[in-house]
């Protein structure tokens, strides 16, 4: 009996430290940090920063930002990439050049490599600075690709000389495309009098964050890529270069209408995001002017949404189309409805939905889908930017990387002009302002929008990718 007791005590001993040893596991990896999930083993082009796996409250606003002391995207960095970190960090500017050159070599479609390999030229010597907000920790792949754009323009413009000799500097900035921390760091960019412009940010709902900071204190920001409407006149010093979403809505719904013979659709979206919500308004008001109907809508986000029931509900109700309203949170189960859907609707989609994921998984099902978009590098030949970004990053690059680029190149434009935050804003505000960028001239609104034309693509079998589809430009579609 004593024996049986002694059992039982051993078995509930083992039982409580198994727990104890448990929790406390659970406990430092919450406090850390620490991912016990899977570890991306994709490279640099499209793999997920450290940052992503810890919590918001585990970073400071300094751990976010970077000039070149410290990496924001160590995944995949190189030796020598770390070491030219290291000597910055000790003012060793010397080492630092030899081993980002060295590090570029090896990897030569690494921006953040190029960005502090031009601020390591640059030294201590008098400098003009902007800054760049990205979501590093969230959606890695447009990070880097708005960071290239950013990248290039602060390359040529250094190699050419600077600005009456003054070159630029570009300090980094990670948000996650959080709208709370994106006002933080909008505070301390618009602290640091060092600072003349932004770029950024991402999401339509983190630039509406920042934005407000941004104006109370007077200083620009250019977003390449948020496309909601509520951003248009939000502020004078709030600007952008992609154009707003009522664009793409007005050139989807005439393709529906006039390319596909079709006037009833059911429209898919995101309704925690205004970029979703302003894309699927603009859409259905488009539809309607043009006389059209939308016979149903769903929300990607309802816990209880089913992309099977969804479809088929649709073309029960009569949906002779589906438009994909979808954000980068939500192309999942956008993705979902393409493969349901088997190509029985005609697709189209805005720029959310311009995604490698869209050609790797949508595949057969993603075929003939429509997607307005800002700019293709095969739409415009007569362009120089699809040579030059190529030859740089020994790839193609996408509508994102080259409206950063415009972006970088209308601030750069305003501190030719006068290389104040007020001279800046003046400058962009000018009725006759132009400058030019990747696609063509670069002139804004009153509202601080951009006046250009999107482009249509669509998927097509191809070999321009890994993954058997390409996105395809429509020939004279720029609407």
């Amino acid at each position: 009996m004593s024996q049986r007791n002694e059992t039982v005590i051993l078995v509930l001993s083992l039982v409580i430290t198994m727990g104890l040893v448990g929790a406390g596991i659970w406990w430092i990896t919450k406090s850390k940090g620490i991912n016990l999930g899977s570890v991306s083993s994709e490279k640099l082009i499209s793999g997920t920063s450290p940052t992503a796996n810890a919590s918001d409250s585990q970073l400071s606003i300094g751990q976010r930002l970077s000039i070149g002391k410290k990496l924001l995207i160590p995944e995949g960095s190189s030796q020598k990439k770390q070491e030219a970190v290291q000597a910055i960090a000790s003012l060793n500017y010397n080492t630092a050049i030899a081993n980002l050159e060295a590090s570029l070599q090896a990897s030569p479609n690494d921006p953040e490599a190029l960005i502090y390999l031009n601020n390591a030229r640059i030294g201590d010597k008098k400098s003009y600075t902007i800054a760049v907000a990205v979501p590093i920790g969230k959606d890695m792949n447009p990070a880097l690709e708005i960071l290239r754009g950013v990248a290039q323009a602060q390359n040529e413009l250094n190699q050419s000389g600077g600005l009456s000799g003054i070159p630029l500097k570009v300090l980094i900035a990670n948000d996650d495309n959080n709208p709370e921390i994106a006002s933080q760091i909008a505070s301390d960019l618009a602290k640091n009098s060092e600072v003349l412009g932004v770029i950024g940010h991402f999401g339509s709902d983190t630039t509406l964050a920042a934005s407000k900071v941004y104006q109370q204190n007077q200083l620009v920001a250019i977003s390449p890529t948020s496309t909601s409407v509520q951003l248009s006149g939000v502020g004078s010093n709030i600007f952008r270069t992609v154009p707003s979403d009522r664009f793409a809505a007005n050139a989807l719904s005439r393709y529906m209408l006039t390319k596909l013979q079709k006037k009833k659709a059911v429209v898919f979206f995101n309704s925690a995001s205004s970029y979703s919500k302003s894309l699927k308004n603009e859409f259905t008001t488009a539809v309607y002017a043009d006389g059209g109907q939308i016979v149903s809508e769903f929300d990607l986000t309802n816990p209880n949404f089913n992309a099977a029931e969804s479809v088929k509900k649709a073309i029960a109700q009569g949906a002779e189309v589906i438009m994909l309203a979808s954000n980068s949170s939500t192309i999942d189960q956008a993705l979902q409805v393409v493969q349901v859907n088997a190509k029985r609707l005609p697709l189209l989609a805005g720029d959310g939905a311009y995604t490698a994921k869209i050609l790797q998984i949508g595949g057969a099902g993603a075929t003939n889908m429509v997607l307005a978009i800002p700019w293709h590098i095969l739409a415009d030949p007569q362009s120089n930017f699809p040579q030059t970004s190529k030859q740089l990053w020994k790839a193609e690059v996408n509508w994102r990387t080259a409206l950063a680029y415009d972006a970088a190149t209308a601030l750069i434009a305003g501190l030719r002009v006068n290389p104040t935050r007020t001279g800046i804003q003046q400058a962009l505000s000018a009725s006759d302002f132009s400058a030019t960028g990747a696609s063509g001239a670069i002139r804004f609104l009153p509202s601080g929008d951009r006046n250009r034309a999107v482009q249509l693509v669509t998927v097509k079998p191809g070999n321009r990718t890994s993954y058997g589809y390409d996105f395809v430009p429509i020939s004279g579609s720029g609407l």
